[in-house]
């Protein structure tokens, strides 16, 4: 019989928020392991010591590096996973001998926990459980006297080991945030905080539940004095709002109607690159941004300025969030990918805006460069005649509809620009649409396949009607396809202005 592995959380610090299971197991078990920096001090073995009986084995697992260079060939990225498998050798020696196992893990050990690292080179050999223990987030809050988060509230948990602009972008667009493993990258985490106007809400909590707790606002606390055991806690804004007898956030309902305007604005198809001036003002006058979330994040970070982050089939109810924010006073910009009056955010707002409700408040669309401008620029002038632009998503309408406009722009001789041609639920509709076009196009009229134009993925490829694969399309392409007077030659497509 071989042993059993346990991975056990142990909390935050306080040994009496050892769980009863935690303690049970740990008493019980023929072999403590646990992980230490070459000093050979563990906090864990700290926590867990009011618990260890007569006896009992110890594996100390010493990191061969923390925050050291090293000189192994692999980096320090080698030399950890050397230590993780010839760490998980000597607990396999244990449980092969059929003694029980338990690896001691502050707070809980699958969140952030070193014990993950031990389980997953050996859950598939031998029996292994896993203990839950208080994670130090849980344990900030209750030292704070905060709740982190209520309702419909939204909790981003961050590493301050991310880059200091994606934490910002991340904060902006979240309710609550708490960001572990601070010490060295405290100094990345404040600007983050200020980059993204969260400073003022954040709390700093030291060693959350031990003797030497230390509890500040973020903002008060000097870089040189931040150990690794410290984390940055963003509580409930709803929360906040109640206790210093304001109104709660706009998202209660209780916006006063006061006015106001929402700018819709095109972010082009991809990049700082492809925005206009005027878009760029707008974006950095508001107060709110409103939007699906991959185009947020194309949004460089303003101080002070909030972001309202959303999925991509909500297009009304981020319309109607962005009308609320501007009828309560506030400067508010919903972006769209490309232009925003085409297949995107600017019809959605102004239907909503017809409402009653939103009476009073304005609506603005700013322009932006779009897919196909920016498809139809990497191989020529294939839209130098006439065109036409259609969908081929039948999320919104029907396919029928989309097949007979696809039949009259085939017979009046129109170059298309196909937006939205496939996902991965649709899968047949670009078949069929060749289908239809070859009703009345040559098989060699050229097809321009643009794939994530203007981004590092970026691909352009020219084919035929006849040699389109619809396979080798996906959500991220624009199609391009010719008249009967479009010419290709060379990688290069235009359609010529005269007859």
């Amino acid at each position: 019989m071989t042993g059993v592995l346990y991975g056990v959380g142990l909390g935050p610090g306080d040994p009496e928020l050892v769980t009863v299971k935690a303690a049970r197991l740990i008493g019980g078990a023929d072999v403590i392991a646990y992980h230490s920096a070459r000093h050979g001090r563990s906090i864990a073995r700290s926590v867990a010591a009011p618990y260890l009986t007569e006896g009992q084995l110890e594996e100390r697992l010493v990191y061969p590096v923390t925050t050291e260079t090293t000189d192994h060939p692999g980096g320090y990225e080698g030399a950890i996973a050397e230590f993780y498998e010839l760490s998980a050798k000597r607990l396999a020696e244990h449980l092969d001998a059929g003694r029980s196992v338990v690896v001691l893990c502050e707070g809980d050990p699958f969140f952030y926990g070193s014990y993950m690292y031990m389980h997953e080179r050996l859950a598939d050999r031998y029996e292994a459980h896993v203990v839950p223990g208080v994670t130090s987030v849980s344990a900030a809050a209750a030292v704070l006297g905060r709740p982190l988060v209520q309702r419909d509230e939204v909790l981003t948990v961050l590493p301050g080991t991310l880059p200091a602009p994606e934490l910002a972008r991340r904060l902006a667009d979240t309710d609550a945030a708490a960001i572990l493993k601070l010490g060295r990258t405290f100094g990345a985490v404040g600007e983050a905080l200020e980059e993204s106007g969260r400073m003022p809400e954040a709390s700093y909590v030291e060693r959350a539940t031990w003797g030497a707790q230390r509890v500040a606002d973020f903002a008060e606390v000097e870089p040189g004095t931040v150990p690794y055991f410290s984390l940055a806690v963003v509580p409930s804004p709803a929360y906040a709002a109640r206790k210093s007898g304001q109104d709660e956030p706009m998202s209660a309902g209780r916006e006063p109607a006061t006015g106001g305007e929402v700018v819709v604005v095109g972010l082009g198809p991809a990049g700082e690159q492809w925005l206009t001036p005027e878009a760029a003002a707008e974006l950095a006058a508001a107060e709110h941004l409103v939007g699906y979330g991959p185009y947020l994040a194309k949004v460089p970070q303003r101080a002070g300025q909030t972001r309202h982050a959303s999925g991509n089939r909500v297009e009304a109810d981020r319309a109607r969030e962005a009308l609320g924010l501007a009828r309560a006073g506030a400067k508010v910009a919903v972006v769209s990918s490309g232009d925003p009056g085409v297949f995107a955010m600017a019809s959605a707002v102004l239907e909503q805006a017809e409402d009653a409700e939103w009476a009073g408040v304005g609506v603005r669309v700013v322009p932006g460069v779009t897919a196909a401008q920016a498809a139809a620029s990497r191989v020529g002038a294939p839209l130098g005649h006439d065109y036409c632009v259609l969908s081929l998503s039948d999320r919104l309408k029907p396919w029928d509809v989309i097949e007979r406009r696809l039949d009259a722009a085939g017979a009046a001789d129109l170059v298309l620009a196909l937006y939205n041609p496939a996902s991965r639920s649709r899968t047949t509709q670009l078949a069929t649409a060749k289908e239809v076009l070859l009703r009345h196009r040559e098989p060699q009229t050229p097809v321009v396949i643009a794939r994530a134009v203007g981004s590092a993925e970026e691909s352009v490829t020219v084919t035929t009607l006849d040699g389109l694969d619809p396979s080798e399309v996906d959500m991220r392409c624009l199609l391009i396809v010719g008249s009967s007077r479009t010419r290709s030659a060379g990688g290069t497509v235009y359609t010529p202005r005269s007859y």
